[in-house]
């Protein structure tokens, strides 16, 4: 008996062994920055066994043979094979890398899959950049623009100019932000009435944002969108499936703070998860004077998966601010006052007080619908909304003074120096008048445009699996966006009424008294009623439906699809003044609806001549529908339209590449040619007034309504990564050829008055063939080091050279070159460099996580021109910094 019972203990025993052979362990580790990777996947291969790793990327795992291998994989990252021996029942493997995959967004994207329409939808290739939230949190967030998270990227130019906060224009192959198509989440995000980014608006993104992908050119989105440059897709935090949070706080040059928190819930059994985020910021300016800003960020989002099939994201977030503004300047009046000038500042009792402060509150909500029909079918649906409330300050009247220039500065014309606006001589001039009521010829009190909308929209996209060759999906996308524009009194600056009797129909004796605050809060609910609101006031109502679809066909080696969209988009203007007659037509009430109809087509085949190597082309052609705001001769006062009729922007775009990725090295190559006709084109200027002679700086806005560009260009990036992990090299380069060809007709209105303007000897139309695109850099180069110091310890650096920079053309050196028998060629500014380095410092604290990081931007303090209109010159920001301490649990 007693040897049957030991011969069963011992092939219990034995069974036993045969399933435990032994124990592995190790701990993940981030090969990019270093660091641990919690939550990170380990399985071992051709088993359903498996663990995650804990709060410091250790991983124990218990395992049937005693040689094997596992798969290392994490949200992000490029998965990784390792082998194991078993010794003595343990198999130690240390510390693991893995290395982050900047091209894959496919794990990022929680919900919203078919909506969110990122290049890894498409097999074919097109030209493609991604930044991921790693990156976009450590370098970008606080004083510097969200916008230069993606200024590392081929043909992508951001300038950000000496400005206010969030004043950063982004170009992209030399086309503006109204020809590039913004979207967050999938949904378009481009003003509806004239298709700008006002980034300011959307400054919170460097906190929410999980990803930012750049696709150049053509692109993936398949909406009837404004993608000539090509498409930029902010993909934002969502309910986060697990648990946790974070604490960061941070500081920078000129007394800017930042703090901010974030908790995830995870998802519970019953399949529900929240998450929250709250931030603060504040500085006394930027980097010029004059330009203090402040603002939060917020973001609230809740996730329930009732089924396999079915999920559900409610998500609502803002970024309310306001800030102080800069405009560019002439050469003389830098030369007279510094980089950091700004005559749209001076002082009021003392402090800094400014001309021009932007506030704006834009809450957007959206809730996805995620549906998987059966398993060749899915179903992706969102409807999203936005109130936008705040606007602009500016002067309202004629009574501007400004300081006396009294230096005398070998070099510099004293008729071209702006000085700072005199606010204390304003008000004493305002408290002079009888009874203290001004009026707009003989005062002068900071008004505010106003610029509200409600935007409501719908997007839909059903994709059908046909078989394992061929997927089809189709899709709607409709929106309803009413704005309304006016004029309300902000400060009166020291008069005890405004007489509202100029360009206005009130009779002679109207007196404002109400003053409304410049802050982004208050302008959600307390902002001027009809009967308090002056020189213009009207609606802009645009509603639009489109429909879009996409067919693709791949095998291993080759891929070719085709895709479509269709539109109809509506237009009407309803105005509360009579404003402006132009041909009959006035400004009251509401203008004929125009109707047009806009459409998209385009596709690629892409050729895979072995795992390493893919060749692609794209083609396509866009009839694209102007915005509002170019169909309405004088959108301000008037209800008539321009005349002739404003048509569709024609596009025709074609593109070509090489894709090489093998081991530790990636090479991107594109060529491309947008050829752009019937453009419209409105841009801003000023002409310096003479404040002695009381005559007022007059700010105006020129418009090129057939403009034909021709853009074409090569363009590259690179990365290396050795086996060694110890550093990171990556590289990239265009070289572009931007050009105007043909005439167009030109008018030139007074923002103020509202007249239009003639051209020397009457002009009105200039011949601009041959003339270079101004404002981006034709040429740019850059390159990227990280190196890894030791654990947790690692220094970074990006390096980016521009040049052919033009200027923004001047319809009056058009006109004199023309009189005078020449061609007209545009100002060339001078090529510069910026380096921007940083170090990031992971260590462990009480189990948790702590991050310290520090920015230099413009390290080596480089002056320099970041672009050139009818403004002046826009100085780019001289050297600034950061640092923050970044605590997660």
């Amino acid at each position: 008996m007693k040897k049957l019972l030991l011969i069963t203990f011992m092939a219990i025993a034995g069974m036993a062994t045969s399933f435990a052979q032994g124990t592995v362990t190790g701990t993940v580790v981030d090969a990019d920055l270093g660091g641990a990777l919690p939550g990170a996947n380990v399985l071992v291969n051709g088993t359903t066994n498996g663990t995650i790793t804990d709060f410091d990327g250790n991983f124990k795992l218990e395992v049937a043979n005693n040689n094997g291998t596992l798969t290392l994989s994490y949200v992000g990252f490029t998965g990784r094979t390792v082998n194991y021996t078993i010794k003595n029942g343990v198999a130690n493997l240390g510390s693991i890398n893995i290395t982050p995959d900047a091209a894959s967004l496919d794990e990022v994207i929680i919900v919203g899959s078919g909506i969110i329409q990122v290049a890894e939808g498409r097999q074919t290739p097109v030209a493609v950049s991604t930044i991921r939230e790693e990156e976009i949190r450590l370098k970008v967030s606080g004083n510097a623009e969200f916008t230069e998270s993606f200024k590392n990227t081929p043909s992508v130019y951001v300038a950000n100019q000496g400005g206010g906060f969030g004043d950063s224009q982004v170009f992209l192959r030399g086309f503006d932000d109204t020809n590039t198509a913004f979207l967050l989440n999938g949904q378009p995000i481009n003003g509806q009435e004239d298709g700008r980014m006002y980034w300011s608006n959307w400054s919170g993104m460097s906190d929410v944002a999980n990803a930012v992908q750049v696709q150049r050119g053509l692109g993936a989105s398949k909406l009837a969108i404004s993608s000539v440059g090509g498409t930029v897709n902010i993909i934002s935090k969502t309910t986060d499936k697990k648990q946790g949070g974070s604490v960061r706080i941070l500081g920078g040059n000129d007394s800017y703070f930042k703090g901010t928190v974030s908790y995830d819930s995870g998802l519970n059994e019953n399949g529900w998860a929240f998450s929250v985020l709250l931030d603060h910021w504040q500085a006394h300016k930027k980097y010029a004077f004059g330009t203090e800003g402040q603002g939060q960020n917020y973001l609230f989002a809740v996730g329930y998966q009732p089924s396999e099939r079915s999920s559900f994201n409610f998500l609502l977030t803002g970024a309310p601010q306001y800030h102080d503004q800069n405009f560019g300047q002439s050469e003389d009046t830098y030369k007279a006052f510094g980089g950091r000038y700004n005559p749209n500042s001076g002082f009021l009792d003392g402090e800094r007080f400014t001309e021009r402060r932007n506030y704006y509150h834009k809450p957007v909500a959206n809730l996805n619908w995620d549906y998987e029909i059966n398993d060749k079918t899915d179903l992706a649906t969102v409807v999203y909304a936005s109130w936008g409330r705040g606007g602009g300050t500016g002067g309202l009247g004629r009574g501007r003074v400004r300081n006396e220039y009294n230096d005398n500065i070998p070099g510099v014309d004293p008729d071209e120096v702006t000085t700072e606006i005199d606010f204390e001589q304003i008000r004493d001039n305002n408290l002079a008048l009888e009874g203290g009521i001004g009026e707009f010829g003989n005062s002068y009190a900071r008004r505010a445009s106003v610029n509200n909308h409600n935007w409501y929209g719908l997007l839909s996209n059903l994709n059908y699996e046909a078989n394992e060759n061929l997927n089809l999906s189709i899709g709607v996308d409709g929106r309803l966006y009413k704005g309304t524009h006016f004029y309300q009194i902000n400060d009166l600056l020291g008069l005890s009424g405004y007489n509202d009797n100029f360009r206005t129909d009130r009779p002679d004796g109207y007196v404002f008294q109400n003053e409304y605050d410049a802050d982004p809060w208050s302008a959600l609910f307390d902002y001027a009623n009809e009967a308090n609101r002056t020189q213009f006031d009207y609606d802009e109502n645009i509603n639009y439906v489109g429909g879009f679809g996409q067919a693709e066909y791949a095998t291993d080696r080759f891929s070719a699809f085709v895709q479509g969209a269709v539109s109809t988009q509506s237009f009407q203007r309803t105005g509360r003044f009579t404003g402006n007659t132009i041909d009959g037509v006035d400004g009251l009430g509401e203008s004929e609806k125009i109707n047009k109809l806009g459409y998209n087509a385009k596709g690629g085949v892409g050729y895979s001549i072995n795992e390493a190597s893919t060749f692609f082309a794209n083609v396509g052609y866009y009839s694209k529908q102007p915005y509002l705001d170019n169909i309405f001769a004088d959108i301000r006062n008037s209800n008539a339209l321009v005349q002739p009729d404003v048509d569709n922007e024609e596009i025709f775009s074609y593109e070509a590449g090489y894709r090489y990725k093998k081991g530790n090295f990636r090479l991107n190559v594109d060529v491309y040619r947008t050829k752009w006709g019937n453009r419209f084109l409105s841009q801003s200027g000023r002409i310096n007034g003479d404040p002695d002679n009381g005559i007022p700086d007059v700010f105006y806005t020129d418009r090129f309504t057939d403009l034909t560009q021709i853009h074409q260009g090569l363009e590259f990036d690179f990365e290396y990564r050795p086996d060694s992990d110890r550093y990171r090299l990556k590289g990239y380069g265009s070289l572009g050829n931007w050009k105007y060809d043909g005439s167009t007709p030109v008018t030139r209105q007074d923002n103020d008055t509202f007249e239009f303007l003639d051209f020397n000897g009457g002009v009105t139309e200039v011949d601009l063939t041959g003339t270079k695109v101004g404002r981006a850099p034709q040429t740019s180069f850059g390159a990227g080091l990280v190196l890894k110091v030791c654990e947790g310890l690692s220094v970074d650096g990006d390096y980016n050279v521009y040049t052919d920079i033009y200027a923004q053309v001047d319809p009056d050196d058009v006109v004199d070159e023309a009189l005078a028998g020449n061609t007209f060629q545009a100002n060339r500014l001078s090529a510069f460099g910026l380096l921007d380095v940083g170090f990031t410092y992971k260590f462990n604290f009480s189990g948790n996580k702590l991050t310290l990081r520090g920015n230099v931007y413009n390290a080596t303090n480089e002056a320099y021109i970041s672009s050139q209109n009818n403004f002046g010159n826009n100085l780019g920001t001289g050297r600034t910094y950061n640092a923050s301490l970044r605590y997660a649990f």
